[in-house]
């Protein structure tokens, strides 16, 4: 297709992400690139995990997000005594027909709230495995294939850590993009205590159906990735695991292990959504580096060595993004 008609295309069908933003920001105060991240997330079948202080609005922007699309929608509250079959339903005894039938569990939604997730045992972990990698769910001896489209939406707390369970590594993998949520800027915090003290709270209302989504993801797949754009983003990913190799020896001995294939894959498929939502037919170098922290910032490994000397793995994504030729 050409670029001038792929743009023009973009165009009319990224209408709704404007709408949806718009719908939101009745809800939510500030918190843009929460919110941004959460479009990217919804338009490459990518789940999102944010991470951040109680407060934030985390759980209630995830709300509002579902309740703008004429979509299901179901929330998890993760706790120590939460079981596999609470998340993905089991099998029961219907005395009735006298045989066993599928419960189906809240796992069971286009948009999928794991709140805390973090506080609940690996057990319960690792029965999202299956459904966040193939969109499928096994109970008893069948398999179920998941709503189209289907999203985890998790969040989780890094100061109190007091019966909370680590996410592993698998788990984490499969998260498109982790998201740092940080404090309100002091104008929107005053934003937020004047919302919160009128008499009536601003509703949310469905501005987009499914229809118009699975619209825009088959449009998402058409914008243009250069091979160039694919050879920095591979080279951004070896980088990680082999940092020597990109005259990055300052770094080899903070980093443990380097990131998976699963993050190149996300981290095109994300710099893909970034142009659309910002009405590009085509990637640029400034669209990886800007969504490249969210991708990696989660897979890679840091060793005792990083964690006494205060090295973040976004110190050394910046520093891999730093040294990498752009294209």
């Amino acid at each position: 297709m050409d670029i001038t008609e792929l743009n023009k295309k973009i165009e009319s069908e990224s209408a709704f992400v404007d709408a949806i933003t718009n719908e939101i920001g009745k809800t939510i105060i500030g918190q843009k690139p929460m919110i941004e991240r959460l479009m990217i997330g919804l338009l490459s079948n990518g789940h999102i995990l944010l991470e951040g202080v109680p407060g934030l609005a985390k759980t209630l922007t995830i709300s509002a997000l579902a309740k703008t699309i004429d979509a299901g929608f179901s929330r998890i509250q993760f706790t120590p005594d939460l079981l596999p079959a609470d998340v993905i339903g089991t099998m029961i005894y219907n005395q009735k027909s006298a045989g066993f039938e599928v419960k189906q569990g809240p796992i069971f939604s286009n948009f999928v709230l794991a709140d805390e997730i973090n506080r609940a045992p690996a057990k319960v972990q690792s029965a999202l495995l299956e459904a966040m990698q193939e969109k499928q769910v096994t109970i008893g001896e069948k398999t179920y294939k998941l709503d189209n489209p289907f999203l985890v939406l998790a969040t989780q707390n890094p100061i109190e850590q007091e019966g909370t369970y680590p996410l592993p590594e698998a788990q984490l993998d499969r998260f498109m993009l982790k998201v740092v949520v940080t404090y309100p800027s002091i104008e929107e915090e005053r934003q937020i205590l004047h919302q919160k003290l009128q008499m009536s709270e601003p509703t949310t209302s469905k501005v987009v159906n499914i229809e118009q989504i699975n619209r825009a993801k088959e449009v998402v797949k058409q914008v243009y990735l250069d091979s160039k754009i694919e050879n920095y983003i591979t080279d951004i990913v070896f980088a990680s695991r082999f940092p020597g190799n990109y005259k990055l020896e300052k770094i080899v001995p903070y980093i443990s292990y380097g990131a998976s294939p699963r993050a190149s894959i996300n981290l095109a498929l994300a710099s893909r959504a970034y142009a659309f939502i910002h009405r590009r037919g085509y990637v640029i170098p400034e669209d990886v580096i800007a969504i490249c922290p969210d991708v990696l910032r989660h897979r890679i490994g840091l060793t005792y060595e990083a964690e006494a000397e205060n090295v973040t793995s976004i110190d050394i994504v910046n520093e891999i993004i730093n040294r990498v030729d752009v294209p």
